[in-house]
């Protein structure tokens, strides 16, 4: 148990990563296949899919982000924009995290009482994916953040990374070898957040 608590305690957004990993594509694979397969979904659902990006297919997608946010971007704010790119395109992949809609309308259909719900539960069961995998990293000595470019780049990447049409994207995760860790974090008084009635 404490062990657990220790590695949730650890989990911190690094942004400053390289290519360097300590561990290997197959261990970086090993982990997203346990936490998929563990990871509670309502109704057991698992309406969760990921695709991991490695080498050129990562650098692909943060070249694709790039080109997509300077068509959106005005032109004087760009470099701000394109430096952050290019800070997860130096990290040695990206783990890119759907929610599979055509599950989640299933369940809508099967179960109409809670069709509101589902797809709220599904972004919980995805949340909690992205956490198990983010501890989990960490555990294994890789640093990760989590970014939200979607809607934006949805239809420029699901071509190019065979995305099928009823996977929506949720999230992006870069990982990679930490080069420096974040200061300590500062946290809201803990009884100004937890109520405790006896």
């Amino acid at each position: 148990m404490n062990n657990f608590l220790a590695m949730t305690e650890s989990r911190r957004s690094i942004y400053n990563l390289d290519k360097n990993l300590t561990i290997s594509q197959d261990k970086i694979q090993e982990i997203v296949t346990h936490a998929l397969k563990h990871t509670p979904s309502a109704f057991n659902s698992q309406s969760a899919r990921v695709i991991i990006l490695f080498d050129e297919k990562h650098d692909l997608l943060w070249d694709t982000t790039r080109d997509v946010l300077r068509d959106l971007t005005p032109e004087d704010s760009f470099a701000t924009t394109e430096q952050k790119i290019k800070g997860f395109r130096k990290a040695a992949g990206t783990i890119l995290y759907f929610d599979d809609v055509s599950v989640t309308k299933s369940l809508q259909e099967n179960f109409p009482l809670y069709a509101d719900n589902f797809p709220v539960w599904a972004s919980q069961a995805n949340g909690m994916l992205q956490y198990h995998i983010w501890v989990a990293l960490g555990n294994a000595g890789a640093g990760a953040s989590l970014q939200h470019y979607n809607p934006i780049i949805d239809d420029a990447i699901k071509p190019k990374f065979r995305v099928p049409d009823n996977w929506s994207l949720v999230a992006q995760m870069p990982f990679g070898n930490p080069v420096d860790f974040p200061k300590e974090k500062e946290f809201v008084p803990i009884h100004e957040r937890l109520l405790i009635l006896e």
